[in-house]
Protein backbone atom coordinates (compact mmCIF):
# COMPACT_ATOMS: atom_id res chain seq x y z
CA UNK A 1 0.00 0.00 0.00
CA UNK A 2 1.38 3.42 -0.95
CA UNK A 3 2.17 5.58 2.05
CA UNK A 4 1.26 9.26 2.15
CA UNK A 5 3.87 12.05 2.26
CA UNK A 6 5.75 12.68 5.47
CA UNK A 7 5.88 16.03 7.25
CA UNK A 8 9.44 16.46 5.97
CA UNK A 9 8.31 15.78 2.38
CA UNK A 10 5.55 18.37 2.63
CA UNK A 11 7.90 20.98 4.13
CA UNK A 12 10.44 20.49 1.34
CA UNK A 13 7.77 20.71 -1.36
CA UNK A 14 6.17 23.84 0.09
CA UNK A 15 9.45 25.55 0.94
CA UNK A 16 8.51 26.05 4.60
CA UNK A 17 9.79 24.68 7.90
CA UNK A 18 8.73 21.36 9.38
CA UNK A 19 7.30 23.27 12.36
CA UNK A 20 5.08 25.32 10.02
CA UNK A 21 3.71 22.16 8.40
CA UNK A 22 3.03 20.78 11.87
CA UNK A 23 1.06 23.90 12.80
CA UNK A 24 -1.02 23.66 9.64
CA UNK A 25 -1.76 19.96 10.14
CA UNK A 26 -2.75 20.61 13.76
CA UNK A 27 -5.02 23.46 12.68
CA UNK A 28 -3.29 26.04 14.83
CA UNK A 29 -4.45 29.59 14.21
CA UNK A 30 -1.17 31.52 13.97
CA UNK A 31 -0.39 30.56 10.36
CA UNK A 32 -0.80 33.02 7.50
CA UNK A 33 -3.54 32.04 5.01
CA UNK A 34 -1.04 32.09 2.14
CA UNK A 35 1.30 29.74 3.98
CA UNK A 36 -1.57 27.41 4.84
CA UNK A 37 -2.51 27.32 1.15
CA UNK A 38 1.09 26.52 0.14
CA UNK A 39 1.18 23.55 2.52
CA UNK A 40 -2.16 22.23 1.26
CA UNK A 41 -1.00 22.63 -2.33
CA UNK A 42 2.18 20.65 -1.52
CA UNK A 43 0.07 17.86 -0.04
CA UNK A 44 -2.05 17.74 -3.19
CA UNK A 45 1.02 17.72 -5.46
CA UNK A 46 2.68 14.91 -3.53
CA UNK A 47 -0.46 12.82 -3.61
CA UNK A 48 -1.87 10.68 -0.87
CA UNK A 49 -3.17 11.91 2.44
CA UNK A 50 -1.40 14.17 4.88
CA UNK A 51 -0.15 12.64 8.15
CA UNK A 52 -3.12 12.00 10.36
CA UNK A 53 -3.57 14.36 13.28
CA UNK A 54 -3.56 12.85 16.72
CA UNK A 55 -6.98 12.92 18.37
CA UNK A 56 -7.34 15.39 21.25
CA UNK A 57 -6.87 13.98 24.78
CA UNK A 58 -6.56 10.42 23.46
CA UNK A 59 -4.51 8.51 26.00
CA UNK A 60 -2.09 9.06 28.86
CA UNK A 61 0.63 11.67 29.33
CA UNK A 62 4.23 10.45 29.14
CA UNK A 63 6.35 12.20 31.80
CA UNK A 64 10.09 11.87 31.26
CA UNK A 65 12.34 12.89 34.15
CA UNK A 66 15.54 10.84 33.81
CA UNK A 67 16.88 11.65 37.28
CA UNK A 68 16.41 10.44 40.84
CA UNK A 69 13.06 11.75 42.04
CA UNK A 70 14.32 13.44 45.19
CA UNK A 71 14.13 17.08 46.23
CA UNK A 72 13.99 19.24 43.10
CA UNK A 73 12.77 16.65 40.60
CA UNK A 74 10.49 14.89 43.05
CA UNK A 75 8.61 18.10 43.79
CA UNK A 76 8.08 18.85 40.10
CA UNK A 77 6.96 15.32 39.17
CA UNK A 78 4.64 15.08 42.17
CA UNK A 79 2.99 18.33 41.14
CA UNK A 80 2.62 17.09 37.55
CA UNK A 81 1.04 13.83 38.74
CA UNK A 82 -1.45 15.57 41.03
CA UNK A 83 -2.48 18.07 38.35
CA UNK A 84 -2.89 15.40 35.66
CA UNK A 85 -5.17 13.53 38.03
CA UNK A 86 -7.30 16.65 38.46
CA UNK A 87 -7.71 16.75 34.68
CA UNK A 88 -8.62 13.06 34.54
CA UNK A 89 -5.42 12.18 32.65
CA UNK A 90 -3.29 9.13 33.36
CA UNK A 91 0.49 9.30 33.74
CA UNK A 92 3.19 7.09 32.28
CA UNK A 93 6.42 7.81 34.16
CA UNK A 94 9.92 7.42 32.75
CA UNK A 95 12.38 8.28 35.53
CA UNK A 96 15.70 7.37 37.15
CA UNK A 97 19.24 8.07 36.00
CA UNK A 98 19.36 4.86 33.96
CA UNK A 99 16.60 6.33 31.78
CA UNK A 100 19.09 8.90 30.44
CA UNK A 101 20.64 6.17 28.29
CA UNK A 102 17.31 5.11 26.78
CA UNK A 103 16.34 7.00 23.58
CA UNK A 104 12.59 7.30 23.99
CA UNK A 105 11.57 10.63 22.46
CA UNK A 106 11.61 9.42 18.86
CA UNK A 107 9.38 6.48 19.77
CA UNK A 108 6.60 8.48 21.41
CA UNK A 109 4.56 9.31 18.26
CA UNK A 110 4.23 5.60 17.48
CA UNK A 111 3.31 4.45 20.99
CA UNK A 112 -0.31 3.54 21.45
CA UNK A 113 -2.24 5.14 24.26
CA UNK A 114 0.04 8.19 24.63
CA UNK A 115 -1.57 11.59 24.02
CA UNK A 116 1.36 13.87 24.76
CA UNK A 117 4.48 14.31 26.87
CA UNK A 118 6.03 16.49 29.55
CA UNK A 119 9.84 16.30 29.63
CA UNK A 120 11.79 17.64 32.62
CA UNK A 121 15.32 19.00 32.04
CA UNK A 122 15.67 16.72 29.00
CA UNK A 123 19.22 15.44 28.40
CA UNK A 124 18.44 15.09 24.68
CA UNK A 125 19.60 17.86 22.31
CA UNK A 126 17.08 20.54 21.36
CA UNK A 127 17.00 19.10 17.82
CA UNK A 128 15.33 15.95 19.16
CA UNK A 129 12.57 18.06 20.74
CA UNK A 130 12.10 19.97 17.48
CA UNK A 131 11.79 16.70 15.55
CA UNK A 132 9.23 15.39 18.04
CA UNK A 133 7.10 18.50 17.76
CA UNK A 134 7.43 18.52 13.97
CA UNK A 135 5.86 15.07 14.01
CA UNK A 136 2.72 16.70 15.40
CA UNK A 137 3.29 15.23 18.87
CA UNK A 138 2.10 17.48 21.73
CA UNK A 139 4.80 18.19 24.32
CA UNK A 140 5.86 20.64 27.01
CA UNK A 141 9.39 21.10 28.33
CA UNK A 142 10.02 21.90 31.99
CA UNK A 143 13.32 23.70 32.69
CA UNK A 144 14.91 23.17 29.24
CA UNK A 145 18.62 22.34 29.33
CA UNK A 146 19.20 24.02 25.94
CA UNK A 147 17.50 26.81 24.03
CA UNK A 148 14.34 25.54 22.34
CA UNK A 149 12.37 27.32 19.58
CA UNK A 150 9.62 29.69 20.64
CA UNK A 151 6.91 27.42 19.26
CA UNK A 152 7.77 24.60 21.67
CA UNK A 153 5.92 25.12 24.94
CA UNK A 154 8.30 25.48 27.87
CA UNK A 155 8.13 26.55 31.51
CA UNK A 156 11.02 27.50 33.78
CA UNK A 157 11.95 29.80 36.63
CA UNK A 158 13.43 33.26 36.09
CA UNK A 159 17.04 32.12 36.49
CA UNK A 160 18.61 35.47 35.58
CA UNK A 161 16.49 37.51 37.98
CA UNK A 162 16.89 34.97 40.79
CA UNK A 163 20.68 34.87 40.57
CA UNK A 164 20.83 38.65 40.28
CA UNK A 165 18.80 39.08 43.46
CA UNK A 166 21.13 36.79 45.44
CA UNK A 167 24.32 38.53 44.32
CA UNK A 168 22.74 41.96 44.84
CA UNK A 169 21.90 40.88 48.39
CA UNK A 170 25.57 40.03 48.98
CA UNK A 171 26.92 43.25 47.46
CA UNK A 172 24.48 45.21 49.64
CA UNK A 173 26.22 43.56 52.62
CA UNK A 174 29.57 44.88 51.41
CA UNK A 175 30.85 41.79 49.58
CA UNK A 176 32.88 42.51 46.48
CA UNK A 177 35.03 39.41 46.07
CA UNK A 178 32.38 36.73 45.45
CA UNK A 179 33.08 33.21 44.24
CA UNK A 180 30.69 31.52 41.80
CA UNK A 181 30.13 27.77 42.04
CA UNK A 182 28.33 27.54 38.71
CA UNK A 183 26.46 24.66 37.11
CA UNK A 184 27.47 22.84 33.92
CA UNK A 185 28.61 25.20 31.15
CA UNK A 186 26.16 23.71 28.63
CA UNK A 187 23.01 24.25 30.73
CA UNK A 188 20.65 27.10 29.90
CA UNK A 189 20.06 27.73 33.61
CA UNK A 190 23.80 28.00 34.26
CA UNK A 191 24.22 30.60 31.53
CA UNK A 192 21.26 32.67 32.76
CA UNK A 193 22.32 32.53 36.42
CA UNK A 194 25.90 33.47 35.58
CA UNK A 195 24.58 36.45 33.59
CA UNK A 196 22.44 37.53 36.56
CA UNK A 197 25.45 37.25 38.87
CA UNK A 198 27.62 39.31 36.52
CA UNK A 199 24.87 41.93 36.19
CA UNK A 200 24.62 42.43 39.95
CA UNK A 201 28.40 42.63 40.27
CA UNK A 202 28.49 45.27 37.55
CA UNK A 203 25.95 47.36 39.46
CA UNK A 204 28.41 47.31 42.37
CA UNK A 205 31.30 48.29 40.09
CA UNK A 206 32.90 44.84 40.12
CA UNK A 207 33.98 42.54 37.30
CA UNK A 208 33.81 38.76 37.70
CA UNK A 209 37.35 37.37 37.88
CA UNK A 210 37.70 34.16 35.91
CA UNK A 211 39.53 32.36 38.74
CA UNK A 212 36.55 32.96 41.03
CA UNK A 213 34.08 31.07 38.79
CA UNK A 214 34.15 27.26 38.76
CA UNK A 215 31.64 25.24 36.70
CA UNK A 216 30.63 21.70 37.60
CA UNK A 217 27.86 19.19 38.19
CA UNK A 218 25.26 20.40 40.72
CA UNK A 219 26.18 18.00 43.52
CA UNK A 220 27.23 18.19 47.17
CA UNK A 221 30.63 16.77 46.25
CA UNK A 222 31.27 19.44 43.64
CA UNK A 223 30.28 22.16 46.11
CA UNK A 224 32.70 20.78 48.71
CA UNK A 225 35.65 20.49 46.32
CA UNK A 226 35.08 23.83 44.58
CA UNK A 227 34.66 25.67 47.88
CA UNK A 228 37.86 24.13 49.24
CA UNK A 229 39.68 25.43 46.18
CA UNK A 230 38.28 28.96 46.39
CA UNK A 231 38.49 29.33 50.16
CA UNK A 232 42.08 28.04 50.08
CA UNK A 233 43.21 30.99 47.96
CA UNK A 234 45.44 33.61 49.56
CA UNK A 235 43.06 36.35 48.48
CA UNK A 236 39.98 34.25 49.09
CA UNK A 237 36.39 35.35 48.37
CA UNK A 238 34.25 36.63 51.24
CA UNK A 239 31.11 35.03 49.80
CA UNK A 240 30.11 32.09 47.61
CA UNK A 241 27.14 31.97 45.24
CA UNK A 242 26.20 28.36 44.52
CA UNK A 243 24.26 26.86 41.61
CA UNK A 244 21.83 25.08 43.91
CA UNK A 245 21.26 24.17 47.56
CA UNK A 246 23.13 20.87 47.26
CA UNK A 247 26.24 22.67 46.02
CA UNK A 248 25.80 25.21 48.82
CA UNK A 249 25.59 22.49 51.48
CA UNK A 250 28.87 21.05 50.21
CA UNK A 251 30.40 24.53 50.38
CA UNK A 252 29.20 24.90 53.98
CA UNK A 253 30.94 21.66 54.95
CA UNK A 254 34.16 22.79 53.26
CA UNK A 255 34.10 26.13 55.10
CA UNK A 256 33.64 24.42 58.47
CA UNK A 257 36.47 21.96 57.77
CA UNK A 258 38.74 24.91 56.94
CA UNK A 259 37.93 26.42 60.33
CA UNK A 260 35.77 29.24 58.96
CA UNK A 261 32.60 30.57 60.52
CA UNK A 262 29.52 31.11 58.37
CA UNK A 263 28.58 33.91 57.86
CA UNK A 264 31.18 35.77 59.97
CA UNK A 265 34.14 34.67 57.79
CA UNK A 266 32.33 33.70 54.57
CA UNK A 267 28.74 34.03 53.38
CA UNK A 268 27.16 31.25 51.31
CA UNK A 269 23.98 31.32 49.19
CA UNK A 270 22.14 28.65 47.24
CA UNK A 271 19.30 28.25 44.75
CA UNK A 272 16.02 26.25 44.74
CA UNK A 273 14.97 26.37 48.43
CA UNK A 274 14.51 22.63 48.83
CA UNK A 275 14.09 21.17 52.35
CA UNK A 276 17.86 20.87 52.65
CA UNK A 277 18.17 24.67 52.73
CA UNK A 278 16.46 24.81 56.12
CA UNK A 279 18.19 21.71 57.51
CA UNK A 280 21.76 23.04 57.21
CA UNK A 281 23.47 24.87 60.05
CA UNK A 282 23.34 27.75 59.56
CA UNK A 283 20.17 27.69 57.46
CA UNK A 284 20.80 28.69 53.86
CA UNK A 285 20.00 31.97 52.22
CA UNK A 286 18.68 30.84 48.85
CA UNK A 287 16.51 31.65 45.85
CA UNK A 288 13.14 29.93 45.93
CA UNK A 289 11.95 28.38 42.69
CA UNK A 290 8.18 27.70 42.44
CA UNK A 291 8.75 24.02 41.68
CA UNK A 292 5.19 22.90 42.31
CA UNK A 293 3.81 25.70 40.16
CA UNK A 294 6.19 24.75 37.35
CA UNK A 295 4.59 21.32 37.24
CA UNK A 296 1.06 22.71 37.36
CA UNK A 297 1.76 25.23 34.59
CA UNK A 298 3.31 22.50 32.43
CA UNK A 299 0.16 20.38 32.70
CA UNK A 300 -2.01 23.42 31.94
CA UNK A 301 -0.03 24.16 28.80
CA UNK A 302 -0.22 20.56 27.62
CA UNK A 303 -3.97 20.35 28.22
CA UNK A 304 -4.48 23.49 26.14
CA UNK A 305 -2.35 22.00 23.33
CA UNK A 306 -4.31 18.75 23.47
CA UNK A 307 -7.56 20.72 23.30
CA UNK A 308 -6.16 22.66 20.31
CA UNK A 309 -6.32 26.05 21.98
CA UNK A 310 -4.14 28.86 20.72
CA UNK A 311 -1.05 29.53 22.86
CA UNK A 312 0.37 33.04 22.56
CA UNK A 313 2.97 32.76 25.36
CA UNK A 314 4.67 29.44 24.73
CA UNK A 315 7.70 30.14 26.95
CA UNK A 316 6.62 30.85 30.51
CA UNK A 317 9.08 32.15 33.13
CA UNK A 318 7.91 32.02 36.74
CA UNK A 319 9.12 34.55 39.29
CA UNK A 320 11.66 33.52 41.93
CA UNK A 321 11.98 34.83 45.49
CA UNK A 322 15.08 35.57 47.56
CA UNK A 323 14.84 33.86 50.95
CA UNK A 324 17.31 35.40 53.40
CA UNK A 325 18.43 33.15 56.26
CA UNK A 326 21.47 33.05 58.49
CA UNK A 327 24.17 31.81 56.06
CA UNK A 328 24.78 35.34 54.73
CA UNK A 329 25.97 38.39 56.61
CA UNK A 330 28.14 41.52 56.31
CA UNK A 331 31.49 41.16 54.56
CA UNK A 332 34.36 40.63 57.03
CA UNK A 333 36.83 43.47 57.35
Amino acid sequence: MRQGPTVRDIAAQAGVSIATVSRVLNEQEHVAPGTRELVQQAIDELGGRAPRRRPSRAGAVFVRCPYLLTDYFGLIVSSIAETLDLHGLQLVLNAGEAAQKTPVLSTLPTRTGIAGAIVVLPPEPAADLVALQANGFPLVVVDPREDVPRDIAAVSAAHFAGARSLTAHLTSLGHRRIGLLAGPDNWLASTARRAGHVSALADAGVLLESQLAIPGEPTVRFGFQAAQRLLGMRDRPTALVCFNDKVASGALTAAVQLGMRVPQDVSIGGFDDIDLAQATRPALTTVRQPLGEMGRIAVGLLVRILDRHRLDALHVELATELIVRSSTGPAPR
